[in-house]
């Protein structure tokens, strides 16, 4: 069995949870997931399944959508729902929408983030989850992520009594971006703590909500000898630019040779490759980078077939 799933994690499992159940229900071990979602967050999680593993760190380049709701006047330390809080400030007026539009906007773009504490990303060799959990507070390496859209599509909520302003947002990020940081953002710049008090992923992997299934239907599915839940490994690299091999040249891609460049005069050099033989992915290759006239494989996905 090869593919790749679009499952619809539901909240209170963890990425790992899936990946463990769905080796029971497929009655096969080799299963990824690609892109991490936390337990209180649901929505689309890429499965990759047998070959479809190969596909996994590809998955991974396409944009994320998401939709959640960021809250004004406390911060905690998860910077999200689970956290404790740190940090009050009490919103005393409603803000204005279109002061909280207008610094929304100021994120799209590329960005510099600082990831969470409470985040997988390693430090020293050891997570910063890890440091958290501790108690310490370590250095974290900013990195650059794009926003291509963020956007409030909610009205603004104000809770008198609890001192705080709501409201729900949509954005479109690059991979490596923590939504929860960019909610913590926003609420500084706007001069406030703020945390992220909900999300949902929307599509992740070039798969989308309207197409994923639940835990539930797969195992309904598999009983019933249907198999419709798994999409072909080529859905993970419809955004490359990609050359159909003829008989000849897929010999060579199955030995692990090289492709002559003047071959595929049409390609960008400055971009993977995906090849095609009989309209079933193949390979990656991407120039060589001392032998610029030719094309060296760097993924091998199927050959055999």
């Amino acid at each position: 069995m090869d593919g790749i799933i679009a499952l619809w994690k539901e909240r209170g499992m963890t990425s790992h949870d899936c990946v463990f159940k769905l080796r029971k229900i497929l009655q096969t071990k080799k299963i990824g997931h690609g892109g991490t979602l936390d337990p209180d967050v649901d929505g689309v999680l890429p499965i990759a399944v047998g070959k479809g593993t190969k596909t996994i760190e590809y998955l991974q380049t396409h944009d994320k959508q998401y939709t959640g709701e960021i809250t004004l006047g406390f911060s905690t330390t998860t910077e999200d729902i689970s956290g404790e809080k740190v940090e009050v400030t009490p919103i005393l007026a409603p803000l204005s929408e279109e002061e909280v539009d207008r610094t929304m906007a100021s994120f799209i773009g590329t960005i510099t983030q600082v990831p969470p504490m409470y985040s997988a990303v390693r430090v020293n060799g050891k997570r910063l989850y890890e440091y958290a959990r501790e108690g310490l507070t370590v250095e974290r390496p900013k990195r650059q992520t794009t926003i291509s859209h963020f956007e409030r599509i909610s009205p603004l909520v104000y809770n008198k009594d609890n001192q705080t302003l709501s409201w729900r947002f949509n954005v479109t990020c690059s991979k490596g971006t923590y939504v929860r940081t960019l909610a913590v953002d926003t609420g500084k710049a706007l001069g406030v703590a703020a945390y992220m008090s909900d999300l949902t992923r929307l599509a992740s992997g070039g798969l989308t909500a309207d197409k994923s299934f639940r835990l539930q239907d797969i195992q309904t599915m598999v009983e019933q000898d249907d198999s419709s839940f798994l999409l072909p490994l080529e859905l993970a690299f419809e955004q490359f630019q990609h050359i159909n091999l003829d008989a000849e040249r897929y010999e060579d891609v199955r030995n692990g040779r090289f492709l002559s460049v003047s071959d595929y005069p049409s390609i960008s050099l400055s971009a993977p490759v995906a090849c095609y033989y009989h309209e079933k992915i193949v390979a990656i290759y991407q120039q060589h980078p001392t032998k610029s006239d030719w094309l060296k494989p760097v993924k091998v996905l199927r050959i055999n077939e």
